[in-house]
């Protein structure tokens, strides 16, 4: 062996030796740390105990004082007026977050400084979206190519354009949907404009109804002569020659066409009795979000973590002040 190998594997060796004697520095290091850690709690058990019953004791309280409860209200916005559901939800936030008590009683709601806050989101439904015009299926298509699909369909634009709107109410205390809830509709509901808007649908609807269902009547009609010529003993090649010329296939499928029609209609005119519908309602649905209901847990915890960290603010400001002293 080489003078020149000899040291190369000489200073591998003090290499090894170097990192191993770091790798065991480390592991004293955390097991002094652990021994300090576990010294401090044995020092200030008395105070940490008395933190964490404080902390239960006050998160118990809280929880139980402090309840939220939030009601959904499913809206379904009629004549274009979704815009204008949106601004009127903005505009009872903002009472509601100014504490205007005297607004909130004026449009009937009974407690009004139960509420905290209320908020709005569209109900994502993109294959109702679709399937609804075959011009969204393309303008949602043309947005795509130029960002994300899922950020699309949940961003402003598109959001407003779904038939359903979630409407949250949340409060500090069990409440009911003559109190609360239906204050809120018949506040949404009043407006002169969409008033006036929703009559003249109305009675559009109820005309193209009429309109339709006439047209059926004379197809019936139609289909009643054919059926009683039939029924005179025509031969079958008459049949025949007269189903092709007067294209009977085709006057089934229209009346088929028309029924549809007609029970899309029947619904649109139940559900255009009021400007913003509600198709559904729940109530009083406790919140568990974020700490809601878990301060019990939560207090204990952020007491013991403010004690040590105002101990360690406190060690190493006398540690600093010491070495200030001695230069």
């Amino acid at each position: 062996m080489t003078k020149k190998e000899t040291n190369n594997l000489e200073n591998q060796e003090i290499d090894l030796f170097q990192i191993s004697k770091k790798i065991g520095s480390f592991f004293n290091g955390i097991k002094t740390w652990l021994f300090q850690a576990i010294q401090f709690f044995i020092r200030n058990r008395i105070i940490i105990s008395i933190l964490l019953i404080i902390g239960i004791g006050l998160g118990v309280y809280l929880d139980q004082t402090q309840k939220n409860y939030e009601h959904q209200i499913i809206v379904e916005p009629n004549f274009k007026s979704t815009d204008y559901l949106y601004s009127k939800i903005d505009l009872l936030a903002s009472k509601i977050a100014e504490r205007d008590l005297v607004f909130l009683k004026s449009i009937g709601i009974k407690n009004p400084e139960e509420i905290n806050k209320i908020s709005i989101e569209p109900i994502v439904d993109v294959y109702e979206f679709i399937n609804s015009s075959k011009l969204n299926f393309e303008v949602l298509q043309l947005m795509a190519q130029n960002g994300d699909l899922k950020s699309v369909v949940k961003e402003n634009t598109t959001s407003k354009n779904y038939n359903f709107h979630n409407i949250v109410v949340s409060t500090n205390s069990f409440t009911n949907e003559k109190n609360t809830i239906q204050p809120i509709l018949n506040y949404l509901n009043e407006n002169a404009y969409f008033s006036k808007i929703q009559k003249i649908s109305i009675r559009n609807l109820q005309q193209e109804l009429q309109s339709k269902e006439g047209i059926i009547v004379q197809i019936d009609g139609i289909l009643n002569a054919f059926s009683s010529s039939n029924g005179n003993h025509q031969k079958s090649d008459k049949l025949i020659y007269y189903n092709e010329n007067t294209q009977l296939n085709d006057i089934i499928r229209t009346k088929d066409s028309l029924i549809k029609d007609i029970g899309k209609l029947k619904l649109q005119l139940f559900n255009s009795d009021k400007t913003i519908r509600e198709s559904a309602v729940v109530m009083n649905i406790k919140n568990t979000k974020s700490i809601q209901g878990k301060l019990k847990f939560v207090l204990p915890i952020v007491f013991i973590f403010l004690f040590i960290f105002i101990q360690f603010f406190i060690s190493f400001y006398r540690k600093q002040l010491a070495k200030s002293q001695l230069q």
